[in-house]
């Protein structure tokens, strides 16, 4: 039924894996939208108690797809694939932000650029001890617009900046500190880890388990949604820019970017 995600439901355990292990996870609009289809089925069983969002290969996910970027970017019609682009995405986040249920990201791979947005629209993070993030958007003449509000939630403005603005990867330790993900786990106890957790979730009550996802939501000092949402032209319009075009096509001809102010 699906060609880039992984779906499984067991005793009340749904689980989504990414499954374009070849290109590092990287996040097309196919892939994203069957990554919100996925939610929206495993959502539509009414015995689902908890949902684990983790990514099949060496790398959890890469970000967006880059090739299909370029090709938005050779288009006439770029401006509103663009956009487009930024509204599945959104709404993907969205979606994932606002499950009734308890959602645990598991990566045991490195999480980069948007890829970073979905675990971190997810209630809990476990990483494996070899995992690195990275928010490289800079370095492609882009931003981490939607990604922003959510890493913002969860780590505060200070770490946030160093990791938007830096352009270096923060590895598993460092993501602790900063409270990216709430546990860093040894690479060969990681599976068992990720079950122990699951289990100890579903032994909570199911309708107070989603009262309370409901009321943090309430409690967030603002509209983390509504950020997101506002977070799309900024994204859309980011990737519209020279140093935008300049950017991908550096990443993919493998060399260095000359940005607006060096030529």
């Amino acid at each position: 039924m699906y060609q880039y995600i992984q779906l499984d439901f067991s005793a009340g355990v749904g689980r989504l894996t990414l499954n374009r292990p070849d290109k590092r996870n990287a996040l097309k609009r196919e892939f994203i939208a069957e990554i919100h289809a996925g939610i929206h089925q495993l959502q539509s069983n009414p015995d689902l108690r908890v949902l684990v969002l983790a990514g099949n290969g060496s790398v959890f996910c890469a970000g967006m797809d880059l090739s299909e970027m370029q090709q938005r970017a050779e288009s006439s019609s770029g401006k509103a694939e663009w956009q487009k682009d930024s509204e599945v995405y959104c709404e993907l986040l969205t979606a994932l932000f606002e499950l009734q249920v308890p959602t645990i990201a598991v990566a045991a791979g490195p999480v980069l650029a948007g890829g970073l947005g979905l675990v971190l629209a997810c209630d809990i993070l476990l990483a494996s001890e070899n995992v690195f993030f990275l928010l490289p958007e800079p370095l492609r003449g882009i931003t981490a617009a939607m990604v922003t509000p959510l890493l913002i939630h969860r780590v505060g403005p200070g770490p946030a900046a160093f990791m938007l603005l830096s352009g270096e990867r923060i590895n598993a330790s460092a993501a602790r500190q900063f409270n990216l993900c709430h546990e860093v786990v040894v690479a060969a106890d990681f599976d068992a880890r990720v079950e122990t957790l699951i289990a100890s979730v579903l032994t909570g009550s199911k309708s107070a388990l989603a009262m309370t996802k409901q009321h943090m939501r309430k409690c967030l000092p603002t509209d983390l949604v509504s950020q997101i949402k506002a977070s799309v032209k900024i994204s859309a319009e980011a990737r519209e820019t020279p140093d935008a075009r300049e950017g991908l096509a550096a990443f993919l001809e493998k060399r260095k970017p000359y940005w607006q102010t060096e030529r």
